[in-house]
């Protein structure tokens, strides 16, 4: 039987997103355990020319949620608001994410492969089928953001391992 888009998109955002939302609690704690102002890690960044951590938890909204909504309208723009700046703010997001994927209709995700869907940012163009947006734009720049905001965290000594970044796996059912 061949995967569908919807299995081979949400359900791994999903998993993922519930990895960002446990390592926002434990960055939260980190802070509060050590003292630091939640602007330390909120402000972190990996290199100089990096995006902050509230970019990169910001970004696991837009390239997921946001993502499947822009696809629907053929058109994806980089959702350009500012990334909120406390931790609340920031677990709010990823809940929304959250809520959002989980109403999605399968069937109505799989209307969408083969419809045209179109990337822009400022004079650049580039087209894609959904499909291959998701999969080839979206799904990989998820993982990046996911990853970095996995990395700041372990840079700052924050306590987080390999099984916090993975989040609950999909295992196979007894």
């Amino acid at each position: 039987m061949p995967i569908t888009l919807y299995d081979a998109f949400v359900p791994t955002c999903l998993q993922q997103l519930g990895a960002v939302a446990n390592l926002l609690d434990k960055a939260e704690a980190h802070c509060e355990a050590e003292g630091w102002a939640p602007a330390r890690i909120i402000n972190a960044r990996l290199a100089p020319d990096m995006f902050d951590f509230a970019y990169q938890v910001k970004s696991c909204h837009t390239h997921s949620a946001y993502a499947i909504d822009r696809v629907k309208s053929g058109t994806f723009e980089p959702e350009r608001s500012e990334p909120p700046q406390d931790f609340a703010g920031l677990k709010a997001k990823i809940a929304d994410a959250i809520a959002k994927l989980r109403a999605i209709d399968p069937v109505e995700m799989e209307a969408l492969i083969g419809a045209d869907a179109e990337f822009r940012y400022r004079d650049w163009h580039m087209p894609f089928t959904a499909e291959n947006f998701l999969l080839s734009f979206s799904q990989p720049n998820f993982q990046f953001h996911a990853a970095s905001t996995y990395a700041i965290l372990r840079m700052l000594g924050v306590k987080v391992g390999k099984m916090d970044y993975l989040g609950a796996m999909r295992m196979k059912e007894a």
